[in-house]
């Protein structure tokens, strides 16, 4: 029995990870929930999974939890509010392995944390490795814990990596469903409206992830991320537009073979690969039909109509502060563009003066997670004085 705590578990993919749970009662158990505002949701999960310990973004949130949950049921739980939440969840002594499915950079301090403590990372979360992806695998290392992929383009890595050498190995190649505007031409771009970047071709996901999937920054932080989960450098992972979403992601090998992962668009298989993880489980979900699949397309990615993927291997390929300030300052360009306030090709101009703003600064390497906070707040200040000037362009 592996004992599981999920931080985001009201999110999309945190509720997959429940859906993971409930289909293998028998090898998983919840014993931590940790949540933003959707009272309603976790404490329908509550009911459902009795974890032993809650967390919530704040107090009216707990409570709202507790009003429906009822005195007996709420009395026999452990809980916490606020920024303290997220790693007393994924600290809990009962816990074996922290699914991090939580949203932005709130959970690293939790991440963190919760490898000190001795437990198995199952990462759903991006902007952690993007942000401090050393300080965490060095962690990890230092503890001996592992850091599982969940999203599934790296999980199809790490599948097809699997009893491999290092030395086998020549390049990643990262599959993109591409977006909703793949198609587009640039000009038709200028117009784009929040509903327009929200309806994802593919996959199911939450409006954030939605939006960096329609710029194509959702796979610039995934090439940040391989770079840390795999320990390879930028020109040895690329990126394929692959708009069936089929294939997964590839290896390929120093011979020339490619290796691949295929599979159905549901995010369970990976979260449930992370879980059972050197195993492998039998799932209920549909099986991979190749016959009744349309034909695969693979195709170059156009960095000129989506700069975002590009000015992540910038980043990346500068390393140092850069991934930090990328990660920030697209975060505060997306939520505006959700409210509004932005045209969706702002997103990349607050982007790149951000990024241009801060290397004329001449920064050294940054080594601590309070250097990395520091560079994160000083990333969206910047990138919010900009907005109204990007605006008005």
């Amino acid at each position: 029995m592996k004992r599981i705590a999920i931080l985001g578990s009201t999110g999309s993919i945190g509720t997959s990870a429940l859906a993971v749970v409930a289909a293998h009662p028998d090898e998983l158990r919840v014993v931590g929930l940790a949540a933003g505002e959707n009272s309603a949701r976790l404490a329908e999960q509550v009911a459902q999974f009795t974890p032993a310990v809650i967390a919530m973004a704040t107090p009216e949130a707990m409570d709202g939890v507790r009003q429906a949950l009822g005195a007996d049921l709420a009395s026999s739980l452990s809980s916490v509010t606020g920024p303290d939440g997220l790693a007393a969840v994924a600290t809990h002594p009962e816990v074996d392995i922290v699914v991090c499915a939580s949203a932005g950079t709130a959970a690293l301090e939790a991440v963190l944390a919760a490898i000190e403590a001795g437990k198995t990372i199952a990462l759903a979360n991006k902007e952690v490795l993007v942000m401090a992806g050393g300080l965490v695998m060095a962690a990890a290392d230092r503890y001996d814990v592992a850091v599982l992929p969940v999203d599934s383009e790296h999980s199809a890595i790490h599948q097809c990596l699997h009893g491999r050498s290092s030395d086998d190995v020549r390049r990643l190649i990262l599959t993109a469903s591409g977006g909703p505007f793949r198609d587009w031409p640039v000009e038709r771009l200028q117009g784009v409206r929040p509903d327009d970047a929200l309806r994802h071709p593919t996959w199911n996901m939450g409006d954030k992830i939605t939006i960096d999937s329609a710029t194509l920054m959702n796979k610039g932080l995934e090439v940040i991320e391989a770079r840390w989960l795999f320990g390879v450098a930028a020109d040895e992972v690329d990126v394929l537009v692959h708009p069936q979403s089929i294939v997964h992601s590839m290896v390929e090998l120093t011979d020339g073979s490619v290796i691949a992962q295929l599979g159905v668009t549901d995010m369970q298989l990976p979260i449930q690969y992370a879980l059972s993880y050197p195993d492998r489980w039998s799932a209920p979900l549909p099986v991979l039909d190749l016959a009744a699949s349309a034909a695969l397309e693979f195709h170059r990615p156009d960095v000129a109509r989506f700069p975002c993927l590009a000015l992540a291997y910038r980043a990346l390929r500068a390393g140092g502060v850069s991934p930090v300030v990328l990660n920030a300052a697209n975060e505060v360009a997306v939520a505006a563009f959700l409210a509004g306030t932005l045209p969706f090709l702002g997103i990349p101009s607050v982007i790149e003066r951000a990024m241009d703003a801060r290397d004329a600064m001449h920064d050294g390497p940054v080594e601590t997670l309070d250097g990395v906070r520091a560079v994160d707040r000083w990333s969206r200040e910047f990138s919010r004085d900009l907005l109204p000037e990007i605006q008005s362009v």
